[in-house]
């Protein structure tokens, strides 16, 4: 199960490849389908869940939280082409560990949602991963190939093509309850590979 953020870090049994490193899934959602996503991603790395508020803040334990981290994974809808306002903000008050180099050499990792099957959720994967580069740290490629034959169905792995991270699509009319199962699975095995590839790197600093 994946662990909600409510003022104070939780941590909960980890796998034995992830169970050396701390894995933060901070995200913003606006209508509960990116909510959802970053539920299956930190279902999938054994990741503290950090929401975003609708004013864009998080508290101080939040911030805490993330220095700490070993590996932290963006989560935005895209709206108008790129990450919400509130993530943005977010990433704007991320300057203040980035003076002080609290987040360099973390393993990043980034996924979006939108309405539209394209919706531009390039740029905002794009966007993360600069932002993970701002802070000298390393991106997590998705390394999961395409659905992109004529037999591909709307719930198989990776089906909007995406290699940078996770993209999901979800109709403007449609409840979280309703989003692609594929979507989410593809989601959640991302979070899997942020966390053991974070384990690697923890591993091979302190060998």
């Amino acid at each position: 199960m994946h662990r909600r953020y409510d003022g104070t870090p939780k941590r909960q049994g980890h796998t034995m490849t992830q169970s050396s490193t701390k894995t933060v899934v901070v995200y913003h959602s606006g209508y509960g389908h990116t909510k959802r996503l970053a539920e299956v991603v930190a279902e999938g790395a054994s990741a503290l869940l950090i929401a975003i508020d609708a004013e864009g803040n998080l508290s101080q334990d939040a911030w805490e939280a993330l220095d700490d981290a070993d590996a932290i994974i963006f989560g935005s809808p895209t709206y108008m082409g790129g990450p919400t306002w509130q993530f943005k903000k977010f990433a704007d008050t991320s300057s203040k560990p980035w003076f002080g180099e609290k987040w360099k050499n973390k393993v990043f990792g980034g996924f979006t949602n939108s309405a539209s099957i394209n919706g531009d959720k390039l740029n905002t994967l794009q966007y993360f991963l600069l932002l993970a580069g701002q802070h000298g740290g390393v991106w997590v490629s998705l390394a999961m190939k395409p659905a992109n034959v004529k037999a591909s169905k709307r719930d198989d792995l990776n089906r909007m093509g995406s290699y940078i991270g996770p993209m999901a699509q979800s109709d403007a009319d449609a409840a979280p309850g309703e989003m692609s199962e594929g979507d989410l699975e593809t989601a959640r095995l991302y979070g899997v590979r942020v966390a053991e590839i974070a384990s690697r790197f923890a591993t091979a600093q302190t060998a």
